[in-house]
């Protein structure tokens, strides 16, 4: 009965736009209680170090786990790691409201970084498995859009619930327990095609692949790397400029969240008229422009405007990774290819302060903003320039479809 459930089914569409909202409550639910967390365990050694690692260690999990998450997709099935994923992500996401050491706090998010992986993995790779063409592009800029609703939703109750103590947050966390039965009963396991060999058994495959993917990982690691600069600076540049306090800067980056949900919900159709490597181009050339306007402002408003047009640069980055990802590499080995990207874009995230604060430190906010902006705009022109040079060169052989028939080398830039 299960096999035979509709892909294209509103239950089936909404539960993986729900479960993809879970990846981003990683770090933005407790993120408005780290204060009362750093005070309540003020008495221990490096506190205020440890605080911050139940913000940041999921991510570094993340990087570890990805890989393998996606060597399970691949091997064992897609739903065999997303359901015991949800409940992972429940138990271990909820430590903060049971847990008294610091310690054991900090092993729950450890393992909810596992867990956010498996999920991540899983949704993303299901997306792609249960839809093609313009239905597989729209439903992955709806999957993005949902993703930065929810991280405003999130970071909000979050806040709500700090407010009554540092332990409430943690409880948004056990709402995964509440999509296992629906994921179970609307989510079906997609047919696995076997007529591919594996990766690691043919090398002219793994030329082909790595050079599809090694670009495609890069891109997600330098824009998640650049894209945190906002939640890791705004703060301190906006105190800076206009003495705006928390609250403030709160609404400042959820604008850029906004901002980017326009441009996922309308990644579909723009994905109609434009190629991969041109929307990159469009992608890196907005946030560019954004980060100089947020570089040379002088005030909230032209730093709220420089988040806007950053943010609908970033609306259409990560809808452009998935769809170009998971349009070229087989069924087979799209598991491990979306597992890798998910390592690339965590990592990006994970380095993100330490690239950035010496920069900070040396030049200031504005510039590290001004001079960010600056290379954006030049790496725009590159691949715009570039584009029909650079898309040869990431298929210079020929391409499989999913059911493993060779097909001609895609040209579309």
């Amino acid at each position: 009965m299960r096999g035979e459930m509709r892909i294209d089914g509103f239950a089936t569409k909404a539960t993986l736009l729900l479960v993809s909202s879970l990846t981003v409550m990683a770090g933005t639910v407790i993120a408005p209680a780290l204060p009362s967390i750093g005070e309540h365990f003020s008495g221990i050694e490096y506190s205020g170090l440890l605080t911050r690692l139940v913000l940041t260690l999921p991510a570094l999990f993340i990087v570890l786990a990805g890989p393998l998450t996606g060597w399970f997709l691949d091997r064992k099935g897609r739903l065999r790691l997303l359901i015991p994923a949800m409940l992972l992500y429940a138990i271990a996401g909820s430590s903060g409201l049971y847990l008294d050491s610091i310690w054991t706090i900090l092993a729950g998010r450890a393992l909810l970084g596992v867990a956010v992986a498996g999920i991540m993995t899983s949704a993303t790779t299901l997306i792609a498995d249960y839809y093609k063409g313009p239905e597989r592009s729209q439903f992955m800029g709806w999957q993005a859009a949902f993703m930065n609703f929810g991280g405003i939703v999130f970071l909000t109750a979050g806040g709500g619930l700090a407010e009554m103590g540092w332990r409430w947050p943690f409880i948004i966390y056990l709402s995964s327990i509440l999509l296992v039965p629906l994921a179970y009963c609307s989510l079906t396991e997609p047919v696995r095609e076997k007529s591919i060999p594996d990766i690691s058994e043919r090398s002219n495959h793994i030329n082909t692949h790595i050079r599809l993917l090694a670009p495609i990982y890069a891109i997600a690691f330098l824009g998640m790397l650049i894209f945190y600069f906002i939640p890791l600076q705004i703060p301190f540049y906006l105190n800076e400029i206009s003495g705006s306090g928390p609250a403030a800067s709160g609404i400042a980056i959820a604008v850029v969240t906004l901002f980017a949900m326009l441009t996922s919900l309308g990644y579909g159709r723009i994905k109609k008229y434009m190629g991969y490597v041109l929307i990159f181009g469009l992608n890196f050339g907005l946030m560019g422009a954004g980060y100089m306007i947020i570089g040379f402002g002088t005030g909230y408003v032209s730093v709220l405007t420089g988040l806007a047009v950053s943010g609908l640069g970033t609306g259409l980055m990560f809808p452009n990774l998935n769809v170009w990802l998971t349009s070229e590499i087989p069924a087979i080995m799209r598991g491990r290819a979306v597992g890798g990207l998910t390592t690339a874009i965590f990592m990006g995230q994970f380095i993100s302060p330490v690239a950035g604060q010496p920069l900070t430190g040396f030049f200031g906010t504005g510039a590290l903003f001004i001079g960010t902006g600056v290379f954006m705009l030049l790496f725009a022109v590159v691949l715009t320039l570039l584009k029909n040079v650079i898309r040869t060169f990431m298929q210079p052989a020929p391409n499989f479809t999913e059911k493993g028939e060779e097909v001609p080398v895609s040209t579309e830039g």
